[in-house]
Order: C-alpha cells, then sequence, then structure tokens
C-alpha cells in the first residue's frame, strides 16, 4: 500500500516519512505538485498526505486535480493554518481527514490513526 507525502516543507515531509516509514508503510515524498499527479495516475500511492503548499499549487487547487484523476484516493490534509473557509472547500472536494502537523505523541497517533482508517476505507473500495 503506497503513501505519497507532498509538503513544501523539507523538515515536515521528513517527520512525516519517518514516522510513516516507521509504521512499515510504502511511503513516496515530493514537492511537486506535477510528481503527485504522475504517482496518482500511475496508481502507486493510495493515500496522499497534502501539506498546504507546494511548488506549483496550494492544496485547495491540488484536490480536485487528484480526485479527477482517481476518484478512490483519500487525501489527508495535513495543516495547521488552514482558514475555515478553505477547509469547507477541500472537504466538499473529497478529502478524507484533516490533521494538525504532528507535535508530540498525540499528534504521531492521530497521523497513525488516519492513515491506518485512509487505507482501510481504500482496500473497503477495491474489494466490493
Amino acid at each position: 500500500m503506497g503513501l505519497l507525502i507532498v509538503d513544501k516543507d523539507k523538515t515536515a515531509r521528513r517527520v512525516l516519512a519517518d514516522l510513516l516509514i516507521e509504521e512499515g508503510y510504502d511511503v513516496t515524498v515530493t514537492s511537486s505538485a506535477a510528481q503527485a499527479l504522475y504517482d496518482i495516475l500511475k496508481k502507486s500511492a493510495q493515500v496522499v498526505l497534502l501539506g498546504e503548499e507546494f511548488d506549483e499549487l496550494r492544496a485547495a487547487d491540488l484536490i480536485p486535480l487528484l480526485k479527477q484523476c482517481r476518484k478512490d484516493v483519500n487525501i489527508i490534509l495535513v495543516s495547521d493554518k488552514v482558514p475555515l473557509p478553505l477547509i469547507r472547500k477541500v472537504r466538499k472536494e473529497g478529502i478524507f481527514y484533516h490533521a494538525l502537523r504532528p507535535l508530540g505523541a498525540e499528534g504521531r497517533e492521530e497521523i497513525r490513526q488516519a492513515v491506518r482508517c485512509a487505507l482501510a476505507s481504500v482496500q473497503n473500495c477495491h474489494s466490493h
């Protein structure tokens, strides 16, 4: 099961990648929206963890594109500074979950659980 982490912030990418690799997941990391779209199209990622911005686009602009490429991809938005109107917009676009950046043990556990649920949801979709 592939996870894709997309974030402009190198430290944020590393923290998430280390956490999820530790959990035994196959993790790909990029700061590029184009690379994210490519990985979704070739179906190597079932779950995408998105920061709020990357090289070319902001999360709110990339989410509809990812969903057009693959409706069954689960997107977890990982961000602290998203204003409420934007949260509402990305929820309408079909994000799976919104998590705060994983600071401390509670934050890391929240990310672990969100990823677990997102992967289980994708697997359930494919088994029917």
